[in-house]
């Protein structure tokens, strides 16, 4: 029998691992794959993390970081690349020179400051690197509020704050910054601006303890669904569309925050499965 030949959109994630399998590049795999398009990877840290927190961290030499960035850009160029965590300087540099030889039609970065639990995760000194040449190469950049503050050196108290925050990261380089509400009350509100307008995407806030890799989850998504041509707007709408769907479908597991349902669009993980709505708001 002759095999099928098919073709699938390949997305890179370059971020830490999660044993659990919530959050990081396990659940970026998940998220890629329950989105349609090829995942791979590119791993910058070890992690001892589970729904508790994160006990320990052990970053990959820059070195490797780069020898794996090669490894898969030089064979199977990807259509979208989404960044998540990366603990210092060495690791930037590396994968920044493997940018400039192997620029990706779409760059994500969800920068990944802390953990849930309030652990750093980048070394302050990354910061301001990050800012002069990552920056500048981001398709879109997936902030939560902590982290807009702290890339943006300020404070971010109201709605306006949150605005002048993303109008300051799209000067300092940004091509779009989706800065995500939920560390706000109320509905599950993101703030998307393209250097001219701003759009609010909103969800309702679901009530469980099981939220771990949500942030994860959602910028992966994105990167998936431009991976498969849809323009930004229309990624960020599918996305948040399924991490909602992936938490009211969600898993009650571990003693701490648990993960998603990553799967519950797969056949035969779900026997009765709510549809998504489109939850836009244009402002």
């Amino acid at each position: 029998m002759k095999a099928i030949e098919m073709t699938l959109p390949a997305v890179l994630s370059v971020a830490g691992s999660d044993p659990s399998g919530g959050a990081g590049i396990q659940a970026d795999l998940k998220t890629f794959l329950a989105c349609g398009v090829y995942g791979m990877s590119v791993i910058t840290a070890v992690v001892a993390e589970n729904t508790t927190g994160v006990q320990s961290t052990y970053p990959l030499p820059g070195d490797v970081v780069g020898a794996q960035m090669n490894s898969v850009c030089s064979d199977i160029p990807p259509a979208a690349v989404k960044v998540g965590m990366l603990s210092g300087t060495e690791q930037m540099e590396a994968v920044i020179q493997s940018f400039r030889q192997f620029p990706p039609p779409q760059l994500v970065i969800d920068p990944v400051l802390s953990a849930k639990d309030g652990t750093p995760l980048l070394e302050m000194e990354a910061i301001d690197l990050f800012s002069r040449e990552m920056l500048p190469m981001t398709t879109l950049l997936t902030p939560n509020i902590p982290e807009a503050a702290l890339l943006t050196g300020t404070q971010i108290r109201t709605e306006s704050d949150r605005k002048q925050a993303a109008k300051k990261l799209v000067r300092m380089g940004a091509g779009a910054v989706l800065v995500k509400g939920g560390h706000l009350d109320g509905d599950a509100y993101d703030l998307y601006y393209d250097g001219i307008t701003f759009t609010g995407f909103s969800a309702p806030r679901i009530e469980t303890i099981h939220t771990h890799g949500t942030g994860c989850t959602l910028s992966a998504a994105i990167t998936a669904y431009l991976a498969k041509g849809l323009e930004i707007k229309e990624a960020i709408a599918a996305a948040k569309n399924y991490l909602t769907d992936a938490m009211l479908h969600t898993l009650a597991m571990g003693h701490g925050h648990g993960p998603l349902n990553h799967g519950y669009l797969i056949p035969g993980v779900l026997q009765d499965r709510t549809p998504g709505t489109d939850t836009t708001e244009r402002t």
